[in-house]
């Protein structure tokens, strides 16, 4: 009857009765291996504390079988939506939800984008914390239960109110040394930094002294500034500015421990509950 019903091209509220929530949510057996997902460290944000704007944001799922290529929060008085594009054709509907609600509570038909692949435009209540979504198979005729994290370590600190932003200048941290424990995030998960490590404030600004677990890093950037080593010998060392605490601060560093020296992505978290004169 869905199959019947899809080719005449009606829309989801006209077949919502011809989904059961007792018939069509998939068991644990018929499902993938779950992935359990990380949110330590993470604190929610929500759209109020963000700037009106459209940004890209990466997405983590649950489940290997719904993987989001890409997506594009739209954040609009408070208010986020995400637009998240799929790998495959494979699911028809999605529900912010379990499954079994999704009948009664209405669910999101997809829409196909210029490259044949269908996009969803969902509700997102805040980033950075596990949130429910049920997707509805269409080779199996099943609704599939999955968590899914939308990451707001992705957004420049531009897009933040300004009050969301923890800093040395909002910490009221005096000129000094300290040191703050840092967790380093990303790449291939081999490397790693020293923590706690020494952090400096000048002027009110923080500038961390972060030494890697390999000498073959020759810069890092922070915001697309360069930053050199400030050591000759054994690992790699740097000074950089800590532009945010207790957030997952983008940088890039540089390998040179490849065939060809090599960009990579990583995080870095400085938590302000250890800071320590």
């Amino acid at each position: 009857m869905l199959t019947a019903v899809l080719l005449v091209g009606c829309s989801s509220e006209n077949i919502a009765s011809e989904i059961s929530p007792a018939d069509n949510v998939a068991g644990e057996a018929e499902t993938a291996p779950v992935e359990e997902l990380d949110t330590s460290n993470l604190t929610p944000v929500y759209g109020t504390d963000i700037r009106d704007g459209e940004y890209e944001i990466s997405v983590d799922s649950s489940s290997s079988m719904f993987n989001i290529e890409s997506c594009k929060l739209n954040v609009l008085n408070g208010e986020m939506t995400a637009e998240m594009t799929m790998s495959g054709t494979g699911y028809l509907y999605v529900f912010m939800g379990k499954g079994a609600d999704a009948e009664e509570k209405g669910y999101i038909p997809y829409k196909e984008n210029a490259d044949g692949k269908h996009t969803f435009t969902v509700p997102v209540k805040s980033l950075d914390t596990l949130t429910e979504c049920a997707a509805f198979s269409k080779k199996k005729d099943k609704w599939y239960d999955r968590t899914l994290i939308f990451h707001a370590s992705d957004l420049p600190l531009e897009a933040f109110n300004e009050d969301k932003i923890i800093t040395a200048e909002s910490l009221e941290l005096a000129d000094g040394d300290y040191t703050v424990d840092v967790k380093l995030e990303g790449g291939s998960g081999k490397a790693s930094v020293e923590t706690p490590t020494k952090l400096t404030v000048k002027d009110g600004t923080a500038y961390a002294e972060i030494i890697w677990s390999s000498s073959s890093y020759d810069y890092m950037k922070v915001d697309d500034f360069k930053f050199e080593p400030i050591n000759t010998e054994g690992n790699s060392v740097f000074e950089i500015p800590v532009k945010c605490f207790d957030f997952k601060m983008p940088v890039k560093a540089d390998t040179t421990a490849m065939s060809t020296p090599h960009e990579i992505d990583y995080t870095l978290y400085f938590d302000s509950s250890t800071l320590s004169k």
